[in-house]
């Protein structure tokens, strides 16, 4: 009975390490992330290039200016692929006039194209329950959130930044 109880107990205190340790490297890779981030911006800041400020890069291609919280750090933008990257100082929720809500990770990343943000990682809404936001676009006055189901809403409630409400979960 001893030996069983001792594997048992083995296994279960196993099985609680490996939890730990994978999210201590779940942790250690978002801090890696931020960290890259931060002196790729770093770096290109003391070389002299300016980066055109997120809500600006929004109305060149054509999307809602406040799509993002107002307090998103920094981004990166590649040109030739069009993978936007923007990151967060925290996982946070926004209300937008419309009484929409979106939660935002610490890092999304979409592929950007006049009129559209695609293959969206990190977004999710609220419709019911949270859902997983795929793909935000713009047509005229409206904006289509692709959750599952393509949904319309005004393009207006978008129009102006918000700040994020910090939140645990994302």
């Amino acid at each position: 009975m001893d030996q069983i109880l001792n594997k048992v107990g083995s296994y279960w205190f196993s099985q609680k390490a490996n939890k730990e340790m994978s999210s201590v490297g779940d942790d250690l890779n978002s801090l890696s992330t931020s960290i890259e981030g931060g002196t790729k911006w770093l770096v290109n800041k003391i070389k002299g290039k300016m980066q055109t400020p997120l809500p600006e890069l929004l109305k060149q291609y054509d999307l809602a200016v406040g799509i993002f919280p107002r307090d998103a750090t920094h981004y990166e933008f590649n040109e030739e692929t069009g993978k936007l990257s923007v990151f967060m100082p925290a996982i946070c929720e926004v209300g937008y006039k419309d009484s929409s809500v979106l939660r935002f990770s610490t890092t999304v990343v979409g592929y950007l194209e006049k009129g559209k943000l695609a293959d969206i990682e990190g977004i999710k809404t609220k419709m019911v329950i949270w859902t997983k936001v795929t793909a935000i676009s713009s047509e005229g006055s409206k904006l289509y959130f692709t959750a599952g189901v393509k949904r319309s809403r005004s393009r207006e409630a978008y129009e102006v930044l918000r700040d994020g409400i910090t939140i645990e979960k994302f």
